[in-house]
C-alpha cells in the first residue's frame, strides 16, 4: 500500500487538523504518497483529491476546523453515489483511506469497506456519542468552550438574580451537557437519555431560590425532549412558582470552533498516526479509539451497532453537588 488518502466528513470538531497532520506525516514517513480529499464524501464523488506533503500540513496543529473542509453528502448515501466515490478513488490510484468524523462519516466508511475498499475510521465528534472510544476528538475543547461560557453567564446571572438555560450541542447524547453542568456547578442538567419532568424542574429552581441562591444554571442538551426555548416558555408561564427570572443562551456552533486543547491535539495525533499504521498493517473496516488510556481498534460494525450510554453515576453526582 503506497498511496493513501485522508478525508474529513460531517460536522467539524476541534482537533481534526492535528489528526490530518499526524496521518499525513506518518504515512509519508512510512514511504507512502498521501492525498487529501476536499469537502468529505461530496468532494470524493467529485474527484476533488489533491497531493499532500509534510509542508502542506505544517502550521495546522493549532487551528480549529479542518483544512480539508467538510460537507454533508446525500448523494453518497445512494448506491450510485458510493460507486462513483469508489471509481474516483481507483482512478486516483488510492489504495487506502482514513476517514475522520462522527457516526454518519463512519457509516460511510463502513459502506466503502463492505465494497472491498480498505478504510480506517478516526472518531471526531464533540457529542462523544461513539462506542469504541472513551473520548472522541473535539470533545475536550468543546467542553472547555461551554464551561467558559457558563462561568461568564454565572456572573451576570448572580448580578440580576436570574436563572439561565444554557443550551449546548448534543443531538442524541447528553455527555457534553452533563460534564459541562458538573464542571460548571449547574443546578440542573437536561439530557436526551433522561426524561425531564418540567414541574419537578420548576420545583428544583424554586427550592434553590428559597435556599437563598443568587442564581441558577440549567444546562440543556439540544436533543433533549424539551429544548431550552420550550423549558423557558414553561417557566415564564409559571414564574410565580419559581422566583427567578429566566433567560436563554444557546451556545450553538461556537462549541465547534477555536484552537484544539492540548488533550485534543495529543489524542488526535495518536489516533491519526494509529489509523495509518492499521491500514499499512492490512486492517480495514475498523475505528481506532482511546480505550482505558490505550489506542485500540474496534470493528466499525461493532461501533455503529452500539448506543453509547450516559454515565448515570456522574448524572447522580451532579444532582448531589447541586444542593
Amino acid at each position: 500500500m503506497k498511496r493513501l488518502a485522508i478525508l474529513t466528513s460531517g460536522g467539524d470538531a476541534p482537533g481534526m487538523n492535528p489528526a490530518i497532520r499526524a496521518a499525513a506525516r506518518v504515512a509519508i514517513y512510512r514511504g507512502c504518497q498521501v492525498f487529501g480529499v476536499k469537502r468529505g464524501y461530496a468532494g470524493l464523488i467529485a474527484g476533488d483529491i489533491e497531493p499532500m506533503t509534510p509542508r502542506s500540513v505544517g502550521g495546522i496543529i493549532q487551528r480549529g476546523g479542518t483544512v480539508l473542509q467538510t460537507a454533508r453528502s446525500p448523494e453518497f448515501r445512494t448506491e450510485a453515489g458510493r460507486l462513483e466515490a469508489l471509481r474516483k478513488l481507483n482512478q486516483a490510484g488510492i489504495e487506502g483511506l482514513v476517514v475522520i468524523g462522527g457516526g454518519g462519516s463512519l457509516t460511510g466508511a463502513l459502506e466503502l469497506h463492505r465494497q472491498g475498499f480498505p478504510v480506517v475510521g478516526v472518531p471526531a465528534t464533540i457529542d462523544n456519542d461513539l462506542a469504541g472510544t472513551d473520548m472522541a476528538i473535539g470533545v475536550d475543547t468543546a467542553l472547555n468552550t461551554a464551561l467558559d461560557a457558563i462561568d461568564k453567564i454565572k456572573d451576570t446571572a448572580s448580578s440580576h438574580q436570574r436563572a439561565f438555560l444554557v443550551e449546548v450541542m448534543g443531538r442524541d447524547s447528553g455527555y457534553l451537557a452533563l460534564m459541562a453542568s458538573i464542571a460548571g456547578g449547574a443546578e440542573y442538567v437536561v439530557v436526551p437519555e433522561v426524561d425531564t419532568d418540567l414541574h419537578r424542574l420548576a420545583l428544583e429552581l424554586r427550592d434553590a431560590y428559597v435556599r437563598g441562591k443568587t442564581h441558577a444554571i440549567v444546562v440543556v442538551a439540544e436533543g433533549a425532549k424539551y429544548n431550552a426555548a420550550a423549558i423557558d416558555h414553561f417557566f415564564k408561564a409559571n414564574q410565580d412558582q419559581i422566583g427567578f427570572e429566566t433567560r436563554v443562551t444557546t451556545l450553538g456552533h461556537i462549541q465547534r470552533g477555536g484552537a484544539p486543547s492540548a488533550f485534543d491535539r495529543i489524542l488526535a495525533t495518536r489516533l491519526g498516526a494509529a489509523a495509518v499504521e492499521e491500514l499499512l498493517r492490512g486492517a480495514s473496516g475498523v475505528m481506532v479509539g482511546l480505550v482505558h488510556g490505550e489506542i485500540k481498534a474496534t470493528s466499525l460494525e461493532s461501533v455503529l451497532a452500539q448506543q453509547k450510554e450516559l454515565d448515570m453515576q456522574a448524572y447522580e453526582l451532579g444532582r448531589i453537588l447541586a444542593q
